[in-house]
């Protein structure tokens, strides 16, 4: 999958992507290169790819000794700005509040064939040496003495080069790394609408187009966390076609503060950047110190989305997301959440669980207010002591009689946070992000703990510890609901670290909280939840394969919201709960049929008060539990496609999830609105089937996949005024699940 010709150019490549660097005249690394597959590179290619004879006006010759050469129409592997480059760079140090424009020069390289699994640190992983390549290549600037360590993974069966970089002081004296971007790709021309992931808490991640033009489109977060409002990840689209047409993406593999950045040139070239936000960051090296950025994901299709999306989704499943859980089976929760907030018991809960066992689900998650005297959201965190007036026995009693019914047993932990009344708020103020001002803002009626102190980390994991070991908890929702304000920590005054260090150090807290957890208990099923969807992104899905995306269990919006998320990542990350109508985020009223459809759509959950229900609705929840258990590994890992359109504003949206042979599918039909006078005849077309085979239709009607290519699935005939005899649809927010089985 490397190919290192004459030590001077680097070809990754597969049958999905092609990725050519070379050394340039100036000994720097520059990117011939990135997309399509080109197979085997002759020599006459590596030659035409490198030649470049002209000079763009208007620009900075390097230096004296290499002719016309410039970098502002290179196209670089890591830029750097202010050496004839006056675009944003890649990596800024200063020494002494001395920038410096720096110099790194290819000194060395190896190839790597292993890619280990490592729970300190986020990143993709590669299982045996048959999966994966890594290219490794040592850069050097002598003058300044600083040492660049840039990897290049490249995955069998993935369109995806996964990129990260080490930095080392090679000096006496200390410096400060300001910037440090975790990829970079260059394009030849900017013909791409921009896409971002964007949002509000309760919407997140809807798709958002944005024009390029010359100038810079950026995306970020200061929050302390990836955040509701923007992802980490983007695309660029030569065309919105499902199908058809290039898409580049990029995403980090990060859950903090990040930018992703995509700057136009004069000479319409575009540079595509991700990585660690560099406001408010600095990292301090001393001599022989190093930092390394987190991985960063550059993808590439020429399939449309959907080409993207088995890009991305395959990928994350595969060597992103722990591989256990892409063969075990994702249990259905019911949660108590909705049921009852804070006002329960144990005999409430207890209630629920045989209810809902009856009904045949398979892991009861008790959510907040099971510790402290935690009976409003303003106190308790931070103290995960069993509150014994809702649980006398301990919850380890109460766990057993959940496993006693047949149910895993699931908790609800929000380990970063801390209530002014918990007692380790008290014992410890100097554990409390807070700058040493009076005046301190205050969200939620609590505050966030310094998780860069590691002291801090062990003292909460040793809270938690002793609660999942009593409980033999086979499934915890992790959940964060407030961003940092006034960042500032007292552990790195005391270690004589800058204070532009600590959102980084504290998202690596966060990250050694999961290992402590993961290593302990491995088969722990981790739910990632930030207030929502607030921390949806591939650091936290390194750690939790599936993760709450929004507070907002209205079927209508999480149209919207799977629509944005599955462009990035994978149907089995998505945990989805019916909840109750009125919908307690939006007041609307959703057949259940409709928050069925949707919900089935990944891992399934419930969120109600189900000892409330008429007994109809009941039998029509156990004969979906049912059809969900026959169906759930095609629902939750099968390959997804959209099949109308990912525009959040359109009021029909239709998806597909199928297997790997194209036998067998299920097809989403949602209608929001309902029109008047509609068409009655009309289809939706399903590309994936094969021309070759016959598909049966809901038991019923069977149809040639060439016809089902060409023409199309049939859609629900609409009421339109006229045909209540013939109508199968009717009124807002309608859904039909469609299930097709190849027969012979």
């Amino acid at each position: 999958m490397i190919d290192c010709l004459d030590d001077q150019v680097f070809h990754l490549h597969n049958a999905q992507v092609s990725y050519v660097l070379a050394v340039m005249p100036n000994g720097q690394l520059g990117q011939l290169y990135y997309g399509a597959t080109l197979g085997n590179l002759t020599d006459a290619d590596v030659t035409y790819l490198q030649t470049q004879a002209s000079k763009s006006a208007g620009t900075v010759k390097y230096s004296t000794k290499t002719g016309n050469f410039n970098l502002s129409d290179r196209a670089q592997a890591y830029p750097v700005y202010g050496s004839s480059d006056f675009r944003q760079g890649a990596i800024d140090i200063s020494c002494d509040q001395t920038p410096w424009y720096l110099d790194f020069q290819v000194t060395d390289y190896t190839v790597r064939d292993t890619k280990p699994r490592d729970l300190a640190h986020p990143a993709t992983y590669a299982v045996g040496n048959q999966e994966a390549q890594t290219l490794i290549v040592t850069l050097t600037d002598t003058a300044h003495q600083v040492q660049l360590t840039e990897n290049f993974t490249i995955f069998n069966g993935y369109g995806a080069i996964a990129r990260q970089n080490t930095v080392t002081n090679l000096g006496p004296q200390a410096i400060t790394v300001q910037n440090m971007m975790s990829a970079a790709l260059e394009l030849p021309d900017d013909d791409f609408q921009m896409v971002s992931l964007s949002g509000a808490w309760l919407k997140e991640r809807h798709v958002t187009y944005h024009n390029l033009t010359q100038g810079t489109v950026t995306v970020e977060s200061l929050k302390g966390a990836s955040s509701h409002q923007q992802n980490p990840f983007v695309a660029l689209m030569r065309s919105q076609d499902l199908d058809y047409g290039e898409v580049y993406a990029s995403n980090l593999i990060y859950s903090g503060n990040f930018v992703s950045r995509v700057e136009v040139n004069e000479w319409h070239k575009t540079r595509l950047m991700t990585g660690l936000n560099p406001n408010y960051f600095g990292w301090q090296l001393a001599a022989n110190e190093s930092f390394t950025t987190p991985e960063a994901v550059l993808y590439y299709s020429n399939a449309g989305v959907n080409g993207l999306m088995a890009t991305t989704h395959g990928l994350a499943q595969h060597h992103i997301a722990d591989r256990q859980w892409a063969q075990r089976p994702r249990p259905i929760v019911l949660n108590n959440w909705e049921a009852t907030y804070f006002n329960f018991d144990e005999d409430k809960l207890l209630a629920l669980a045989q209810q809902g066992q009856q009904l045949g689900v398979e892991c009861f998650v008790v959510d907040d207010g099971w510790f402290g005297h935690r009976d409003d959201d303003r106190t308790s965190l931070g103290d995960w002591r069993v509150d014994r007036r809702k649980f006398p026995n301990g919850m380890g009693a109460f766990a057993q009689k959940i496993h006693d019914l047949g149910l895993q047993m699931g908790l609800w932990f929000e380990p970063e946070m801390v209530s002014p009344d918990a007692p380790i708020y008290q014992d410890h103020p100097d554990w409390v992000v807070r700058h040493p001002y009076e005046r301190t803002a205050i969200g939620r009626g609590q505050y966030v703990l310094d998780f860069a102190n590691p002291a801090v980390v062990d003292a909460i994991y040793a809270q938690m510890k002793p609660v999942i070991a009593a409980a033999k908890l086979d499934y915890m929702k992790w959940d964060m609901n407030r961003n940092i304000t006034e960042a500032y920590s007292p552990y790195l005054v005391a270690h004589g670290r800058p204070q532009t260090e600590f959102f980084h150090r504290y998202m690596l807290g966060v990250y050694h909280l999961y290992d402590l957890i993961l290593s302990d208990f491995p088969d722990l099923l981790i739910e990632g939840c930030a207030g929502g969807g607030g921390r949806y992104d591939l650091g936290m899905l390194f750690y939790s394969p599936q993760m709450w995306p929004s507070d907002d269990s209205d079927a209508v919006e999480r149209l919207s919201i799977l629509t944005g998320s599955a462009l990035a990542y994978p149907l089995s990350a998505f945990s989805n709960h019916v909840s109750a109508v009125p919908n307690d985020q939006v007041g609307r009223n959703t057949p259940l049929t409709m928050r069925h459809s949707v919900a089935d759509f990944g891992p399934l959950g419930y969120e109600l008060d189900i000892t409330q229900l008429p007994a109809e609705e009941l039998a029509a929840m156990q004969a979906n539990i049912a059809f969900y258990k026959q169906h759930r590994t095609l629902l939750t890992t099968g390959q997804f496609r959209q099949l109308k359109t990912i525009d959040p504003q359109e009021n029909e949206v239709a998806w597909s999830v199928s297997d790997a042979t194209q036998k067998e599918l299920f097809v989403g039909f949602y209608r929001k609105l309902a029109q008047p006078n509609t068409g009655v005849l009309n289809y939706v077309r399903l590309p994936q089937v094969d021309p070759h085979k016959q598909y049966q239709i809901d038991d019923s009607e069977i149809v040639s996949g060439a016809v089902l290519q060409h023409l199309g699935l049939r859609e629900p005939y609409q009421f339109n005024g006229a045909n209540a005899d013939t109508a199968q649809l009717r009124g807002d927010f309608q859904a039909h699940l469609f299930h097709l089985v190849a027969v012979d």
